[in-house]
């Protein structure tokens, strides 16, 4: 099925490639629940990187997942960054309505390898630079 217009169409390609690379890298069958767990992981990392790495990771997200990402954002006055591994992983609790299906730790290690996959190598290791230390741990070698 097609929407009739060839870049709408390439970027549902996009979105839909990216959420089935989840899906197989978790093992996953349930895509409703992957997609709820990548946006989750996508809006904790966001939250624990500093705007300007935020946005440059966004910038390499297909149109569809970029607005996922930034959705609910307000880079402007932030009250808190993420910094703590327990509150990223607390973030993607939340971000799953407390799924107990769902380990947020194969969340968070999953989407940060689909980015490792991804990500050009220059913006990669400026992302695990700028990742607070204690997170570092959960991108894949």
């Amino acid at each position: 099925m097609t929407t009739g217009n060839r870049e709408l169409d390439e970027e549902i390609r996009a979105t839909t490639d990216w959420i089935e690379a989840f899906v197989r890298r978790l093992g996953w069958q349930d895509r409703d629940r992957a997609y709820q767990a990548l946006r989750a992981a996508s809006h904790a990392l966001r939250d624990c990187l500093p705007v300007d790495e935020a946005a440059a990771i966004g910038t390499q997200l297909p149109a569809l997942l970029r607005g996922v990402y930034y959705d609910g954002w307000r880079p402007t006055g932030r009250a808190f960054r993420i910094r703590t591994r327990d509150a990223f992983l607390e973030r993607i609790r939340e971000g799953v309505r407390r799924d107990p299906a769902i380990d947020a730790e194969q969340v968070a290690r999953g989407f940060l390898a689909i980015l490792a996959e991804r990500l050009p190598p220059a913006e990669l290791e400026d992302a695990r630079a700028v990742t607070p230390a204690e997170l570092r741990g959960l991108w894949p070698d």
